[in-house]
C-alpha cells in the first residue's frame, strides 16, 4: 500500500502499523507558513544530533529554496545536509517504510505529498572489537567479529582491499528481516559452490534469523552427523585466509561467527597459528596434536577392550596392578569408564555455563573432589581415573572448539562396542565412523578430502607445512617437492 497526500492520514496510517510500539516516535514540524512535517524513527536506533544539527535546524533557519515546490525544497535540504554523510531515499510504499524505520531510518513525510524522505541515521550501542574468546591465538591478530554487520565487513575488507572482494547483501527471515551478506573473492571462488550457496539461501523459509546457526543447520548438505558441514569463526584473519583459498563467508548482522563453507575434517584439527610460526616448530606441534586428537578418541575404548578382552596383549606386571586396584570395585570397567566419561563432560559443561570468575575453578576442584572421593569409596578404580582425564586433556589440543565436538561423541558408541566385542567391536566402530566420514560432502567438497579421494599434492599440506619459498616457487622442482 502507498502513502497518500494527506498528512493526518498517513500518520494515522503508521500508528495503526506501529501500534503498542512505544520505541517508535511521531514528530509533527510545523514552521512558519512551510507545509507541515512529520518525522518518524524508533527511539534508541538513530543518531538525535544528525537530526538536530541536519534536519531540524535546516528546516528553522534556512526555510524553503525560492522556485521549488514542497517536496522538492525538502528534498533539496536532505540532499544537500545528509547526502554528504548518509545515504537517502525517496519511497512511497508503506511497508517498505515501515521497515526501513525499524533499521534505524528517518522517515520524513509532507503534508501534500504521496512519497517520503528517508535517510539511513542509525546508531546504537555495540560491543567493541576485543579479543576472540573461544579461538585462542598465539600470533597473529587479536581482533575478533562483533555483533554488528558493518564492522565485521569492514575488518574483512580492511585486509583483503581489492575491488575482486565481493559483498552480497540479503535479507531473510520473514519477521526478523535479517541482513546477511555472502563474500567471496571474484576469480577464486568456486562457481559450483557460490551457486549452490546462494540458491539455499534463497530458499531459507524461517520468522526470525538469530544467529548464524539457524543458517548453518539450514542450508548444510547432511543434517543427521555429528561432523560440522560448515566452519565458523570469530576472527578476521582466518576469514580471509578462506576466501583466498577460494571458499565462501556468510556474514550474519547480530552474530560474531562467521560461517564458512565448504570445509573438511582437517581444516577443524588446523590452527591459524600455523601459518604464522617456523614451519618446523609448526610440523612437530601438528604431529602431536594428532596423536593425542587419536589418544583422546580412542584410548578409553583401547583400555575397555585390552583389560576385559586382551589380557594377554598387556604387559603382565601392568595387568597385576590394574587387577589389583579393580579388585574392589563393583562396576564392570565398561559402567566405570562411562560414568566417569559422563561426570567428566558434565563438568566440562558446567565450566562453560558458569560466570567466567567461578567457571574453571568449580571444574577443577569438582574434578579432584570427586574422582579422589570416588576411588577412595571404592566406587571407581584409579586406573579409570587416569584414562578418562587423561583422554579428556588430549581432546584439549584440538584449535577451534566445535571441531572437537564430534569427537568427543564418537567416544561413547566405541566405549560400547569395545566393551561389548573387545577389539573387534572397536575395530568395526572406527570402520563406520570411517565409511560415514567419507560419504560426507560440503558444497559439493568431499568432507574427507584429500585423504578421500586421494590428492596427493593437497595431502601434504595436513602432514607438514612447506617454507613459502618452496610453495612459491613454480616448475617441476615444486611440483615434485
Amino acid at each position: 500500500m502507498n502513502i497518500g497526500t494527506d498528512l493526518k492520514a498517513n500518520e494515522q496510517a503508521f500508528k495503526d502499523v506501529f501500534q503498542n510500539c512505544s520505541d517508535v516516535k511521531f514528530r509533527e514540524i510545523a514552521i512558519n507558513d512551510q507545509p507541515k512535517l512529520l518525522m518518524i524513527y524508533t527511539d534508541g536506533m538513530v543518531d538525535t544530533d544528525i537530526v538536530l544539527s541536519h534536519v531540524l535546524k535546516p528546516l528553522l533557519y534556512n526555510g524553503q529554496p525560492k522556485g521549488l515546490g514542497a517536496m522538492d525544497s525538502i528534498a533539496h535540504m536532505f540532499n544537500r545536509e545528509l547526502l554528504p554523510v548518509l545515504e537517502t531515499m525517496r519511497l512511497s510504499d508503506t511497508t517498505a517504510i515501515a521497515e526501513l524505520i525499524l533499521k534505524g531510518h528517518l522517515a520524513l513525510l509532507i503534508d501534500g505529498e504521496p512519497h517520503a524522505l528517508l535517510a539511513d541515521i542509525q546508531r546504537f550501542e555495540a560491543r567493541s572489537i576485543e579479543e576472540p574468546t573461544e579461538e585462542a591465538t598465539l600470533r597473529g591478530s587479536k581482533e575478533s567479529f562483533t555483533e554488528n554487520l558493518r564492522t565485521n565487513t569492514t575488518m574483512i575488507r580492511r585486509i583483503l582491499g581489492t575491488p575482486k572482494l565481493k559483498m552480497e547483501s540479503y535479507k531473510i527471515g520473514s519477521l526478523s528481516q535479517t541482513e546477511i551478506v555472502i563474500t567471496y573473492i571474484e576469480g577464486k571462488v568456486s562457481t559450483d559452490v557460490l551457486k549452490t550457496v546462494r540458491e539455499r539461501i534463497g530458499k531459507i523459509e524461517l520468522e526470525g534469523i538469530l544467529e548464524s546457526g539457524y543458517i548453518e543447520e539450514s542450508i548444510e548438505d547432511f543434517h543427521f552427523t555429528p561432523f560440522q558441514q560448515m566452519g565458523n569463526t570469530e576472527r578476521p584473519d582466518v576469514v580471509a585466509a578462506e576466501l583466498l583459498e577460494g571458499k565462501v563467508a556468510i556474514i550474519t548482522n547480530g552474530s560474531p561467527f562467521v560461517l564458512i563453507a565448504p570445509v573438511t575434517f582437517w581444516g577443524g584439527l588446523q590452527a591459524p597459528d600455523d601459518y604464522y610460526e617456523r614451519f618446523l616448530f609448526v610440523d612437530f606441534s601438528r604431529w602431536i596434536r594428532f596423536m593425542f586428537i587419536l589418544f583422546s578418541v580412542l584410548f578409553p575404548s583401547l583400555y575397555i577392550a585390552l583389560t576385559n578382552y586382551h589380557q594377554e596383549m598387556v604387559p603382565l606386571k601392568l595387568m597385576t596392578t590394574i587387577a589389583m586396584l579393580r579388585e574392589k570395585s563393583p562396576f564392570p570397567t565398561v559402567i566405570e569408564v562411562l560414568l566417569m566419561e559422563l561426570m567428566f563432560e558434565g563438568l566440562r559443561e558446567a565450566g562453560i555455563r558458569l560466570p567466567m570468575q567461578i567457571g574453571p575453578l568449580v571444574t577443577v576442584a569438582g574434578a579432584l573432589v570427586i574422582g579422589e572421593a570416588a576411588v577412595r569409596a571404592g566406587i571407581i578404580s584409579a586406573p579409570i581415573v587416569i584414562v578418562v582425564a587423561a583422554a579428556g586433556i588430549a581432546s584439549f589440543v584440538i584449535p577451534r572448539y566445535r571441531a572437537g565436538y564430534p569427537l568427543r561423541m564418537l567416544r561413547f558408541p566405541l566405549l560400547v562396542l569395545s566393551g561389548l566385542f573387545g577389539l573387534f567391536g572397536m575395530a568395526v566402530g572406527i570402520i563406520a565412523i570411517l565409511i560415514h566420514m567419507i560419504h560426507l560432502s560440503s558444497f559439493g567438497t568431499p568432507f574427507f578430502s584429500p585423504v578421500a579421494p586421494l590428492a596427493s599434492r593437497r595431502l601434504k599440506d595436513i602432514l607438514v607445512r612447506k617454507p613459502r619459498k618452496l610453495v612459491k616457487r613454480s616448475g617441476p622442482e615444486a611440483e615434485s617437492s
